[in-house]
């Protein structure tokens, strides 16, 4: 079978994401109305339903390259799928809170193998010079999965149950495709590039500066992300159909995330995370204040989808220059931190809910957000000795990735003439070096 060009793998890494990331993970808050009403399930009680894929994504993260070491780019991504078509099976079918919990705990752990098996098939396939904007591409099917998941709430309101096997259908099609398309082969790192600093060496205040900014965006994040349409239907007397619309406009407007987080990695990076955790902290205010306002709850999920699309961007990067040479730590390291603090932050959402209410929670959320929002100054810049070669460092995500590999002199490894031109030669090889 003739390989996948360039642009046919950052389509079909897209769509894989748009189904582990979009349709597995962030769907579920946009049928939580429907859901708890069906199985009577109490505010905390989906909260900590909530969290669980969350914890499964974190758990299935720290394994994930060995994972793609030992069974390679194409396998882990049919087990990823695998436990995608699972998970949306079993929440069709649930009949309580056990086994609604099974089914979003699996479907994290496909959203936690996803990436890695797409990125070691990337370095397969794509040539270096490209991997921004392959990568730009299959961010955004996160995006693309959310609005896919809007129609079924628009058109079949209370379908929960049909919608899930829909989904679970496409994560099958999606198996297929991982199996037909992705070289087998296990991430590539070419021979002449130079090791990865020491463990001792690494730029530790920054990583956890990193951390922490990524933690709170992910705690503050997740009162959206679960409760958003619970909210509009709870307090604002929507209905269940209207809140198709919010996550209609979190997907339209993610779209637009990557674009700005490299503009941002071209600019200033701690003025834009300030500026985006305030917008996203503000998206919360508006929501919890017009609730039964479609149009201002719309403009909110608008504001909110680019604010977090443009802050998980931005950390990407952050993330990828501050870990060079740790091609399966510097991508995944901001998306645990974000994972943790979403999977800390649902249960605590459904706590307040239930000691307060709706309004009271979101506003605790969104004044959290902008407090560490004051804080952007603190963010971490860019890893240079000295302040010409800070100026001299090339900003965005592909500038990012060239300087993933360094030769031993420190200069970012320059691509073989043939290298990603001839995938079926790497596929004979077997698996590659982590």
């Amino acid at each position: 079978m003739k390989p996948l060009s360039s642009t046919g793998f950052a389509l079909l890494g897209a769509g894989l994401i748009a189904i582990g990331y979009g349709l597995a993970r962030f769907a579920f808050g946009l049928f939580v109305p429907p859901i708890r009403d069906e199985l009577g399930l109490a505010p905390d009680t989906i909260g900590v339903i909530g969290a669980l894929p969350l914890i499964s994504f974190l758990l299935a993260t720290l394994v994930a390259p060995l994972t793609t070491h030992y069974l390679g780019a194409r396998n882990a991504a049919v087990l990823s799928g695998a436990f995608g078509v699972g998970g949306l099976a079993l929440i069709s079918q649930a009949t309580g809170a056990l086994s609604l919990g099974a089914g979003v705990f699996a479907c994290g752990i496909c959203t936690g193998l996803m990436m890695p098996a797409l990125t070691a098939a990337m370095q397969a396939l794509v040539k270096r010079s490209l991997h921004g904007r392959v990568s730009s591409v299959m961010n955004a099917g996160t995006s693309i999965g959310v609005v896919v998941a809007v129609p079924t709430v628009l058109f079949l309101a209370g379908a929960w149950r049909f919608a899930y096997v829909s989904f679970a259908v496409l994560a099958g099609i999606g198996v297929v495709a991982a199996w037909l398309f992705l070289p087998s082969v296990s991430r590539i790192t070419p021979a002449d590039a130079a090791p990865p600093p020491p463990i001792s060496e690494l730029p530790w205040s920054r990583l956890v500066r990193l951390s922490l900014f990524a933690f709170v965006m992910g705690f503050v994040s997740s009162a959206y992300w679960i409760f958003a349409p619970d909210l509009a239907v709870t307090l604002g007397g929507l209905p269940p159909s209207a809140t198709g619309w919010l996550w209609l406009a979190v997907g339209i407007a993610g779209l637009g995330g990557a674009v700005v987080a490299d503009l941002a990695d071209r600019n200033n990076p701690p003025i834009t995370q300030a500026l985006m955790l305030m917008m996203l902290a503000a998206s919360l205010a508006l929501l919890a204040a017009s609730p039964g306002q479609p149009v201002l709850a719309a403009f909110s999920a608008l504001v909110f989808g680019l604010a977090y699309m443009s802050l998980t961007g931005l950390y990407l990067m952050t993330g990828i220059r501050l870990l060079p040479g740790r091609l399966s730590m510097g991508p995944v390291l901001p998306f645990m931190a974000v994972s943790l603090g979403q999977a800390t932050g649902s249960p605590v959402v459904g706590l307040l809910v239930n000691a307060f209410d709706y309004a009271q929670a979101f506003a605790m959320f969104s004044a959290l957000g902008i407090l560490v929002a004051i804080l952007s100054p603190f963010y971490p810049g860019y890893i240079a000795q000295t302040e010409e070669a800070e100026s001299e460092e090339e900003p965005g995500l592909q500038a990012a990735y060239d300087h993933q590999l360094q030769d031993e002199t420190g200069e970012p490894l320059e691509p073989a003439a043939d290298e990603a031109e001839n995938p079926e030669s790497d596929d004979k090889s077997g698996t590659g070096s982590a």
